[in-house]
């Protein structure tokens, strides 16, 4: 059997989508700045995506921007929001995906900002109380807190830090990346200024994005070119990119009720076997209601081979990670759980990450194998480290 439990990096791409980019590949081809009827269909084709979007978020299509993805996204509205108000101090958390926290410290580097990171309790939740009291030391500046982790996959209470930030005058960046088309999205409900999504994280083609900007808010582009996106990102708009993601957050929202209970069984059947059958595994994050569904961050017990773990579940035949695939190549352990302070000597820590196909037949077969990995016969290996 072969298991993909690493959703929260990428998604395998909806038929419905697929069909949708197909058609418009081999039928719309148009630049949608061309005057003559083939660019006019692709620009109809696009106002229609951004007019979708808009809806779902109740928001505006003059407030929606489409670009290459969430990395794209994050670093326009931060780079940009300094830039055009003069931001002199961000407050961010050590717990931002990477695109959040190289842009800052881009800025951080060349003189322009100082920065400041909001206390973290220990089940990975932002200190609200702490916030508040660099808001009151750092009024007018840069928040940008991402609305569900990517790794431990807690949940910002966005209203919240939205209202903070109001009182103090701070513009709020949300990466919303993770959450987007798994939870519902009022953003007239929100104190939002920017939020940043992508496509490939809810069936969608890779490579394509959008960025919601406040219709309060004007910024600088990034990107310069012919105008396109009303002159606020250069470059011939990717047409089927931008309707395969406008039918992917069609369908997500369309279904989106049904897949979080098919997908919150899935991990709630993984926590109840790994708590039960795997002796020493601790959860990180938090496993209540404030926790994305889609991804289950897991620290297994010690093993001397604990640096194989990924590779040994790859060669049979699952996918997992051990965080955030935009470092996977790297040697370095998850900033996000040694941001939390974890003591996890000689112990595999892995996110699995679950989408509408998954499976409990999958988690079976997981529990499985992960159970080969530590125990002959019911009777514990002599290389599992006790944990007491």
């Amino acid at each position: 059997m072969n298991v993909y439990f690493d959703n929260a990096a990428t998604t395998q791409l909806d038929a419905e989508v697929l069909k949708e980019m197909l058609y418009i590949l081999e039928n719309k081809y148009g630049n949608p700045s061309s005057i003559h009827s083939y660019g006019r269909q692709a620009k109809a084709l696009v106002e229609k995506a951004r007019k979708t979007i808009a809806n779902g978020l109740n928001v505006s299509p003059s407030e929606i921007f489409f670009t290459s993805g969430g990395t794209e996204a994050d670093n326009m509205a931060i780079l940009s929001t300094v830039e055009t108000y003069n931001i002199k101090h961000i407050i961010s958390s050590p717990l931002e995906h990477h695109a959040v926290l190289h842009s800052i410290e881009s800025l951080v580097n060349k003189g322009k900002v100082t920065v400041s990171h909001v206390a973290i309790k220990e089940n990975g939740h932002i200190d609200l109380e702490n916030l508040e009291n660099q808001l009151k030391k750092h009024p007018h500046s840069l928040v940008s807190l991402m609305h569900a982790n990517n790794e431990i996959g807690n949940i910002l209470p966005i209203e919240k830090v939205g209202d903070l930030c109001e009182k103090y005058e701070a513009i709020f960046h949300s990466d919303t990346v993770q959450s987007m088309c798994h939870y519902p999205l009022d953003l007239q409900k929100i104190n939002v200024d920017f939020i940043a999504a992508s496509a490939h994280k809810f069936h969608g083609p890779k490579g394509i994005g959008f960025i919601y900007i406040n219709g309060k808010r004007s910024i600088s582009p990034q990107i310069h070119g012919g105008g396109q996106e009303r002159n606020m990102r250069g470059g011939t708009e990717n047409v089927a990119g931008i309707m395969g993601l406008s039918k992917a957050f069609e369908i997500a929202c369309t279904q989106m009720k049904e897949h979080a209970e098919h997908i919150q069984h899935i991990k709630t059947y993984f926590i109840n076997r790994l708590e039960g059958e795997l002796k020493g595994v601790e959860f990180n994050g938090d496993m209540k209601e404030n926790s994305l569904y889609t991804v289950l961050n897991v620290t297994l017990p010690a093993t001397d081979d604990y640096e194989m773990m990924l590779m040994k579940l790859d060669m049979s035949g699952i996918a997992a990670s051990a965080g955030s695939a935009c470092s996977s190549g790297s040697n370095v352990g998850s900033h996000v759980i040694a941001a939390l302070g974890k003591n996890i000597d000689r112990r595999p820590v892995i996110r699995f990450s679950f989408s509408k196909y998954n499976t409990t037949e999958e988690v079976d077969f997981c529990m499985d194998t992960l159970k080969s990995f530590y125990y002959i016969d019911s009777k514990p290996l002599i290389k599992v480290k006790s944990i007491n």
